[in-house]
């Protein structure tokens, strides 16, 4: 068993060889980098308030790696488990606060690493995996400015809601979470209504300019959102089958978890006390984004991906510690870490194994391959750099991360090629049958895509 005075380094431990394992695995096993880390840095190489699909924090984040480390996938890998276990560092933070046990503390991320949400999703840095970091420091922060109320802790919850919500709007889940919890604590922490205030005006003013690009562009990402999610079908059977199926994913995801947390039980008994500030507040960060989402996929008949949840669990461990603490064998922890262990060596084994057993993957790309062919082909016609890439953010986006010159990605330019200057240094991508015959410059195919190039002879 771990000594209490030897947890601290177990825990550092435990970050490091998870950060090392899920930045190694996926570096030496894909070829190329995942879908949704390509399609962010497409995203990254044009930066603007929003795209298409998703507001701009993780298309931020991957060009600020690009600009320090250029396109070595392995660095992204890394990105990705920075955020992690960032989430988790303040998960630690806040469970000793909460528990006031550095045991249970640890425990309660570890158990973390049997919800694939941590673990096998990992290697791809996007949305979800963004807004990780930033879930747990708003909970964090919000926590302390409700118990210190320094107007830096509010600050810091302002600023990281903020791009917690630039990172994914369903982030609002978790602010709306803790706002319900102050309102129906109004009368406890009346001294921190300013500074709560504050914190929202700072949230807001970093998101103006968001804002202003989604009214410049028709609120293109909501509902982008929206239409993900089926709303418009309008099918009444999807308001009864959709929250079905949502709950039993859920519970399928946490199976996991339930067997670590249900290793350490010798009997059960626990105590709800809503009076308690502290189960109150875990129970309202836990269950109230949980209960929105199922209560939106009930009134709109909303299909709620998976992936989605990814954040909203992060915090489930430090509950069951508060609530279950009475019921804990000591003697049964030995049992919880060969569990643990278990998971934790088997994900990144099924990932290896899948890696390279098949090859039909995204991550098998030969992304790197085709913007070497493509270069030489651009370097036998033309004397200037390419500048920009035209296209959709998987095959675009792959030459925009691979080619040496790092061109701008732009998802389309409605097929108005004559706009474009010979000088600008362009590659079209797209269906080869249509480029064929509306290509202005050279034409080129590598099954299934076809490029066009326009460029200075």
């Amino acid at each position: 068993m771990i000594k209490k005075k030897n947890i601290n380094k177990f825990f550092y431990l435990f970050l490091f060889s998870h950060l090392l394992l899920w930045t190694l695995i996926p570096s030496l096993s894909n070829t190329n980098l995942p879908l949704d880390t390509i399609e962010a840095l497409a995203w990254g190489s044009n930066l603007n308030w929003g795209f298409n699909k998703h507001p701009p924090f993780s298309a931020f984040a991957v060009e600020f790696f690009f600009k320090i480390f250029g396109n070595n996938d392995w660095a992204y890998y890394l990105l990705s488990q920075i955020f992690v276990i960032t989430a988790f560092y303040f998960v630690w933070k806040f469970s000793i606060e909460v528990l006031e046990n550095k045991v249970f503390s640890f425990l309660s991320v570890l158990i973390l690493s049997g919800a694939y949400f941590y673990n096998f999703t990992t290697p791809e840095f996007n949305v979800n995996v963004s807004q990780l970091p930033f879930w747990a420091l708003s909970v964090y922060f919000f926590w302390q400015g409700l118990n210190i109320n320094k107007k830096i802790h509010w600050i810091l919850f302002g600023i990281f809601s903020a791009l917690g919500f630039l990172s994914k709007y369903l982030f609002i889940y978790i602010l709306v979470a803790l706002f319900i919890f102050f309102i129906l604590n109004l009368k406890k922490y009346k001294k921190s209504i300013k500074n709560y205030i504050l914190s929202i005006l700072i949230s807001l003013i970093i998101l103006t300019p968001h804002f202003i690009w989604l009214f410049e562009n028709n609120f293109v990402t909501v509902f982008y959102g929206l239409n993900r999610t089926g709303v418009s079908d309008l099918n009444l059977l999807n308001h009864l089958k959709n929250p079905t199926l949502f709950l039993f994913k859920q519970i399928i995801i946490l199976i996991p978890i339930f067997i670590m947390c249900f290793a350490l039980i010798k009997k059960f008994k626990f105590k709800i006390d809503m009076k308690n500030k502290k189960t109150f507040f875990l129970i309202s960060i836990n269950l109230i984004p949980i209960l929105l989402m199922l209560a939106t996929s009930i009134i709109t008949g909303a299909n709620i991906r998976t992936m989605w949840m990814t954040p909203f669990y992060l915090f489930l461990g430090t509950l069951f510690f508060l609530i279950f603490r009475n019921s804990i064998e000591i003697k049964n922890i030995k049992k919880f870490y060969r569990i643990f262990m278990f998971f934790f060596i088997f994900s990144p084994s099924v990932y290896l194994i899948i890696s390279i057993l098949d090859e039909t993957k995204r991550t098998d790309y030969p992304g790197k391959e085709i913007s070497r062919l493509v270069q030489n082909k651009w370097d036998d016609n033309f004397n200037n750099e390419i500048k920009i890439v035209i296209g959709d953010e998987w095959y675009a986006g792959n030459l925009s991360y691979h080619l040496y010159s790092r061109p701008l990605w732009i998802n389309d330019l409605n097929n108005n090629t004559s706009n474009i200057s010979e000088d600008d240094g362009v590659i079209y991508t797209g269906n080869p049958k249509i480029l064929k015959k509306i290509c202005p410059g050279v034409f080129g195919t590598i099954k299934p895509v076809g490029y066009c190039m326009i460029g200075r002879r």
